[in-house]
C-alpha cells in the first residue's frame, strides 16, 4: 500500500483528531504543524502475505511439516493430490429413512478420483476468485485476508450428476490416517447449492494472492466457505462426502462449539507502546472484520483511569453509556498497487463487473484498517476500547455475546501519557 498522505488523508486525519479533542476538556484540535505518515495510520497490508497468516494448523505432525515421500502418499502435492466425492449409505430407524444416492462417485481407491488437473479445467470455465478475510472462532485477533481463487462447490457437485436424499455435504482434511485426528466440517445442501446473487460460494480454493494455495496455508486444495470462522475452511482437502442425515457433527460441534456460527463483525485492536511523553500523539490503530450482519461504523472510547478505577466489562453500565466517537476507516486502497500483477477487478465477486469498482466499502466479509489519532491528552494513565456497529445497529458485543458462537469481546489498550 502507498505511503504517500494524500490531501483527503491529510482531512480526514484532521477530522478524527477533532473527534478526540471531544473527549476530555484537555484536548485540543490537531497541531497541523505535526505530520502523521499514512503509514502510522494504517501500519497493515491490505492482503497478507501467505507466510504471514495466523496459523492454526491440526495434526501431530502437522500436514505442512510433511516432505519427500510422506507427502507424496499423502497426495499433498499437485501431482499427486486426489479428491473423493462419495455418497454415505447411513440411515436409522425413525430417523434417516433412505440413504443418500448419486449419479456418479469418484473413489481414489476405484481409479476415479478426481485430480488437480481436472479441478483446474473445472476453474478454466467456472472458476470464482474474491477477498475474504480468515477468523477464528475462538483466537481474539484476525487471522489474515487474501485474494482466494477457485472452483465453486456448486459446480464439483454437478459432477455427481442426479443426486439424491442429500441434506448435507461434508468435507475432510488429511489428517495423517489418525482416525482419532479427523477434522471435518459440512454445510447444507442449499447452502452448497443455492447461493444468492449478492452472496459468495463455497468453493474448493487452490490459489492464495494470485499463486497456488502453499502447503502451510491447506494446500494444494482447501475448501472456503466466505461466511463462516475459519474451521470451516478446512486445509488439506482429501474427501467430500454426501449425507442425508441432517443433524450437525463437525468436528467443532462436538468440541461444544456452535458449527452454525457466521464471521463476527468486530473490531481487533493492534498493539503498541505502553507509554507516550507528553504532547506526543497516540495513534490507536486496528482492523475490523465485516462479518454476515455488515459493518457500519467503528468506535472508540478513552477513560481517563484515575486511582482506584474499577475494570469495566463489556455489559457494564459505564461501557454501554460511554460517550463513543466515530473511528476513521480506511478508504479503498489504489487496488492496482495492492492486488497481484494483472488482476482484473470485474472478475472478482464483489466488484462490479462493468466498472471495476466494489459493490460496497469495507467489503463483504473482509478486512478494513481504522485508526484514530488522540492528541493532548494531560499526564496520567489511560484506557482505549474499539468496537464495531453494524448493519443492524447493534454495538460489539452484541448480538453474539456467547463464546460458542465466536469470540466477540471489546478490546482494550491501555497506556501512560508521562509527565
Amino acid at each position: 500500500m502507498s505511503s504517500r498522505l494524500t490531501r483527503r488523508d491529510a482531512i480526514r486525519t484532521t477530522a478524527a483528531a477533532g473527534l478526540a479533542a471531544s473527549i476530555t476538556g484537555t484536548m485540543k484540535q490537531v497541531n497541523a504543524e505535526t505530520a502523521i505518515s499514512q503509514s502510522d495510520l494504517v501500519p497493515h497490508s491490505f492482503l497478507t502475505p501467505g507466510k504471514q497468516f495466523y496459523d492454526v494448523s491440526r495434526g501431530n505432525p502437522k500436514p505442512f511439516s510433511l516432505t519427500g515421500k510422506a507427502l507424496e502418499d499423502a497426495k499433498l502435492t499437485p501431482d499427486t493430490w486426489q479428491l473423493n466425492l462419495k455418497v454415505d449409505p447411513f440411515t436409522e430407524d425413525g430417523v434417516v429413512r433412505e440413504p443418500a444416492a448419486a449419479e456418479r462417485e469418484f473413489d481414489a481407491a476405484e481409479g476415479t478420483a478426481i485430480d488437480y488437473q481436472q479441478l483446474m479445467d473445472l476453474g478454466e470455465k467456472h472458476g470464482v476468485k474474491f477477498i475474504k478475510a480468515m477468523q477464528c472462532l475462538n483466537i481474539p485477533e484476525p487471522l489474515g485476508q487474501g485474494l482466494w481463487e477457485g472452483v465453486p462447490l456448486s459446480i464439483v457437485l454437478r459432477e455427481c450428476g442426479l443426486l439424491k436424499n442429500v441434506r448435507r455435504v461434508y468435507y475432510r482434511g488429511f489428517h495423517n490416517n489418525d482416525p482419532s485426528q479427523i477434522f471435518q466440517s459440512s454445510v447444507s445442501y442449499t447452502q452448497a447449492t443455492e447461493t444468492p446473487p449478492s452472496e459468495l460460494p463455497a468453493f474448493l480454493a487452490y490459489k492464495l494472492n494470485g499463486k497456488p494455495l502453499s502447503l502451510l496455508r491447506g494446500g494444494p486444495v482447501r475448501m472456503i466457505i466466505p461466511w463462516a470462522h475459519g474451521f470451516k475452511s478446512i486445509k488439506w482437502l482429501r474427501e467430500i462426502f454426501l449425507t442425508n442425515d441432517f443433524r450437525v457433527n463437525d468436528t467443532y460441534a462436538l468440541n461444544n462449539n456452535d458449527p452454525e456460527s457466521y464471521l463476527k463483525t468486530g473490531a481487533y485492536l493492534d498493539k503498541g507502546p505502553t507509554e507516550f511523553e507528553n504532547g506526543e500523539p497516540v495513534i490507536i490503530t486496528g482492523q475490523a472484520i465485516n462479518g454476515y450482519s455488515g459493518l457500519e461504523r467503528v468506535e472508540y472510547w478513552v477513560r481517563e483511569l484515575i486511582p482506584g478505577a474499577k475494570r469495566l466489562d463489556d455489559n457494564s453500565i459505564e461501557v454501554k453509556q460511554a460517550p463513543w466517537k466515530h473511528c476513521v476507516i480506511a478508504e479503498e486502497p489504489a487496488w492496482n498497487e495492492v492486488l497481484p500483477e494483472g488482476t482484473d477487478r470485474r472478475t472478482l465477486l464483489g466488484f462490479d463487473h462493468e466498472t471495476g469498482k466494489p459493490n460496497s466499502w469495507p467489503l463483504r466479509y473482509g478486512m478494513v484498517s481504522f485508526h484514530v489519532a488522540l492528541r493532548d491528552l494531560k499526564p496520567g494513565r489511560y484506557e482505549v476500547r474499539a468496537r464495531t456497529v453494524d448493519g443492524n445497529g447493534f454495538a460489539q458485543p452484541e448480538p453474539r455475546s456467547i463464546q460458542k458462537s465466536g469470540k466477540n469481546a471489546i478490546q482494550t489498550r491501555r497506556f501512560t501519557i508521562k509527565a
